[in-house]
């Protein structure tokens, strides 16, 4: 079974190509442009299975990056995260929270080399 991916980016069109790249992978992939309605959806349960990752861009309107995965640690500290920013100076701000940081632009195959290392696919 793949590995389910949770994309965050408020930007739909780096949202959609992160989805492709990630699919074509062979992985399953649901896109999110809120990191707020994520976090709720996530406490909730509304997503159909287990989320083995999760990819978060760290500039984002209402909630940063850094919010985002500081809320979800309070209620979910195992679940494997990978930031990805334009801004190298961000990474300092995600000591001590358990993420993966890479800096954006961010190739197809470093994306996909960056994932399978955190969720790799099972056949």
């Amino acid at each position: 079974m793949p590995a389910t991916i949770l994309l965050i980016d408020d930007n739909a069109v780096q949202a959609a190509t992160r989805q492709t790249i990630l699919k074509r992978a062979g992985y399953t992939v649901i896109a999110a442009l809120s990191p707020a309605r994520t976090l709720e959806q996530l406490k909730n349960g509304e997503f159909p299975g287990s989320v083995d990752l999760i990819v978060t861009d760290h500039i984002m309107p209402g909630m940063n990056g850094n919010e985002f995965v500081r809320e979800l640690r309070s209620f979910a500290p195992q679940v494997p995260v990978l930031v990805i920013s334009g801004m190298a100076e961000a990474e300092e701000e995600y000591q001590g929270l358990g993420v993966h940081f890479r800096l954006k632009p961010l190739l197809p195959d470093n994306l996909l080399a960056s994932v399978h290392n955190l969720a790799p696919i099972t056949t």
